[in-house]
């Protein structure tokens, strides 16, 4: 069981890129997911995130630019972030504590990805 990114890379200033977070393995359901990032010489920090009943909170930086989804059939979790700013730059990192069909319930992080917006 494990959480695997994809969609990073470098963009320029104003542009948009998705984000997909594949949890893989015998995974019977996620019951909650978030994305964070950190940034060069700063702490991690909570980006989105659903929280149980399918209700999401942003980081005020990011309200209005960045949404998360998640598609229950395929098991992943997307970040669509468009108007991206230099200051986005960062490792982004997917998080989610999901329940396999052992009924095992834990939390999981994926191995994080790059995400670099030019000026």
């Amino acid at each position: 069981v494990q959480l695997v990114e994809s969609g990073g890379g470098l963009v320029q200033n104003g542009e948009s890129l998705r984000l997909s977070c594949a949890a893989s393995g015998s995974i019977l359901r996620i019951n909650t997911a978030a994305w964070y990032r950190q940034a060069p010489g700063k702490q991690r920090e909570l980006v989105a995130s659903f929280t149980s009943g399918d209700n999401t909170n942003y980081a005020d930086s990011v309200k209005g630019r960045f949404t998360i989804s998640r598609d229950n059939a395929k098991k992943t979790i997307v970040l669509q972030m468009s108007s991206l700013k230099p200051e986005d730059t960062a490792v982004y990192y997917c998080n989610a504590v999901v329940t396999d069909l052992l009924l095992i319930t834990q939390a999981l992080w994926g191995q994080g990805i790059q995400v670099t917006v030019s000026s």
